[in-house]
């Protein structure tokens, strides 16, 4: 006799209570992701109304500030999987001691990247750019790499605080952050009650304060709130255990190497075509600053889905690992459909909200509509690649980001973006540099080719886990 299959509304039930789970965990992250790159909305917005100038040297300052933030990110990321499993396994006196090797680690890293950018500060004298340019880039860089060792710090406190499901503290303080941004910078980008006009160093001297307050407001609400008392990390002094230390290294370093090969590929495009202008300068970073803002949706559930994930293999459960991780990716997916179609039909007036600059617009309006073909690999790369680092595995995404956007990406956005004239004999290469453009048709295929390799990776990982977990011997 054959059963009845079971009703839609019961097959449906498991999906629908995955989604609310991780969209619970995820939107306290996403309004503190998105309250955080709000900060650099107005940073760049209100640069932009100072002058053009003001906007082209803050975009190249920022380029070396996203690419030191998103490297440190990445190396200090190795707390969140490890949390997550010992919280998924019920661990709780594990926790404090990663926490505390973290910190270190932060202070480590840190301090090198404050050296790295201090150093790097001196390449925009050997850019062809305007000198007042080159020096409203220099100071920016130079105010904003004090930041640094705070924000490494922070970022471990709040992959600690993720992975045992408390996301609403940065949320809070993030929108804190965003008030206090938005007044230190109407005072000193504009000079306003009497203070000085910085122009868009004022934008560095924003962030840096707000950096430091982010983190001693983080450790404040965890001091006094109870969900953080079984396992608070900061009770004790530890000194540096180097075994822990070089296990955080192991896993982190390739998540920061992974980090760092996108994010250089972006940070890169503003200093290669600094040549052209400040108007293309000026369009490439209002394009890029609005794909990042939308782009913190996706980095959000990413975020939410590597707790998730971890939790259910700290827990012993691969089969609800993999089952979450698919939920995620499908979740993106109708996500990123949405937002192209939405940034193509209004890209217009979302450049023309950034500046009243006519050539910043049009040139603007035109990148926006080729960051719309790439929001589907975006949002499905960063999702995915946070789904494979809940199982642990960050060496093989690092080697496919590196062939993505080294291997393919710059390449080809400097065959498009920066190739001179070339001759009748080779009419498939583009007549005239493309500029910003040629880049920006480079970085929609190397998303394209992470994103196709991390999907692959995914499946193959999870299938590969649930194989293993379900041997006679994990049985028992």
């Amino acid at each position: 006799m054959r059963l009845p299959s079971p009703a839609p509304s019961s097959r449906l039930r498991p999906l629908l209570n995955e989604v609310g789970a991780l969209w619970v965990l995820a939107w306290p992250i996403l309004v503190g992701q998105l309250a955080t790159i709000g900060m650099s909305v107005i940073d760049v917005a209100m640069a932009g109304h100072a002058s053009a100038d003001d906007l082209a040297g803050a975009a190249l300052g920022v380029s070396i500030w996203n690419i030191l933030i998103l490297t440190l990110m990445g190396l200090v990321m190795s707390v969140n999987p490890l949390v997550a499993h010992h919280a998924g396994a019920k661990e709780w006196d594990a926790v404090p001691p990663v926490v505390r090797q973290g910190l270190w680690k932060a202070l480590i890293v840190g301090g090198v990247a404050w050296m790295i950018a201090q150093c790097s500060a001196l390449l925009f004298d050997h850019m062809a750019i305007a000198p007042t340019v080159r020096d409203i880039a220099k100071d920016f860089v130079r105010v904003v790499s004090y930041a640094l060792p705070a924000f490494a710090c922070y970022r471990v406190l709040y992959g600690y605080s993720t992975s045992i499901n408390q996301t609403k503290p940065m949320m809070v303080i993030s929108l804190a952050a965003l008030l206090l941004n938005a007044a230190i910078n109407w005072l000193l980008v504009f000079g306003n009650w009497g203070f000085p006009r910085l122009g868009g160093v004022g934008c560095a001297w924003s962030t840096l304060i707000c950096v430091w307050f982010n983190l001693i407001a983080l450790v404040l609400w965890m001091r006094l709130a109870p969900a953080y008392r079984r396992t608070w990390p900061l009770g004790r002094y530890e000194r540096p255990h180097w075994p822990r230390l070089r296990s955080l290294f192991r896993l982190g370093i390739p998540i920061g190497i992974t980090h760092f090969a996108e994010t250089s590929a972006f940070g890169l495009i503003a200093l290669l075509i600094a040549s052209f202008g400040s108007a293309e300068v000026g369009a490439h970073q209002i394009a890029l600053n609005f794909t990042s803002l939308t782009f913190m949706v996706p980095l959000s559930l990413g975020l939410a889905l590597l707790t998730r994930v971890g939790q259910s293999l700290g827990a012993g459960d691969p089969a609800a690992a993999r089952f979450r991780a698919w939920v995620g990716v499908g979740v993106t997916a109708v996500f990123a459909l949405v937002c192209a179609v939405g940034i193509a039909l209004f890209r217009v007036p979302i450049a023309s909200a950034y500046t009243t600059d006519a050539a910043v617009v049009q040139i603007a309006a035109q990148l926006l509509l080729l960051a719309a073909l790439f929001q589907l690999p975006d949002c499905l790369q960063v999702v995915t690649i946070n789904a494979v680092r809940g199982y642990k595995v960050t060496r093989a995404p690092m080697v496919l980001h590196l062939t993505a956007f080294w291997g393919f990406c710059l390449p080809l956005g400097c065959l498009l973006g920066l190739a001179p004239q070339w001759p009748g004999s080779a009419p498939w290469l583009p007549w005239a540099p493309m500029g910003a453009q040629g880049f920006w048709i480079a970085l929609t295929v190397g998303l394209t080719i992470s994103a196709s390799g991390l999907l692959w990776m995914l499946r193959h990982t999870a299938r590969q886990t649930l194989a293993h977990w379900q041997r006679p011997a994990h049985a028992h």
